[in-house]
């Protein structure tokens, strides 16, 4: 799911995303995009997470030059925000997969992980 945060300063600064509850439009799905750009951005953010071997969870979030609609990747947050007000929990829950769930999906990830890392061998024994 492709979202868009549209802010109502001139930057989106620590002020207007928690302090100002006007200081942005979260727009799930984006609203300002072609399809075209939604596929796009998807499948930069899937080569992003596999190109850096990402585990788990990511947020990947891109800036859109308005005047020539050229894509940046900004950022891999490997560590998005989990609160009422984040991104990525809403933007699972838009595409069909409630808190909960995403919880268990990330908790499964880990552990099967760690299973992998475990099985291993780290060092050689004779």
């Amino acid at each position: 799911m492709v979202g868009e945060i549209i802010p109502t300063h001139e930057f989106y600064s620590y002020e207007a995303k928690y302090l100002d509850e006007n200081g942005a439009h979260l727009k799930i799905p984006a609203e300002s995009l072609s399809s075209h750009q939604i596929v796009q951005i998807q499948e930069y953010a899937v080569r992003a997470f596999q190109s850096l071997e990402c585990r788990g969870l990511a947020r990947v979030d891109f800036f859109l030059d308005k005047e020539t609609q050229e894509l940046f990747l900004n950022e891999i947050n490997t560590i998005p925000g989990f609160t009422s007000i984040s991104m990525y929990p809403k933007l699972w829950e838009a595409s069909g997969l409630p808190y909960p769930q995403l919880l268990d999906e990330l908790i499964r990830l880990a552990m099967e992980y760690h299973k992998e890392r475990n099985q291993l061998k780290t060092s050689f024994e004779a």
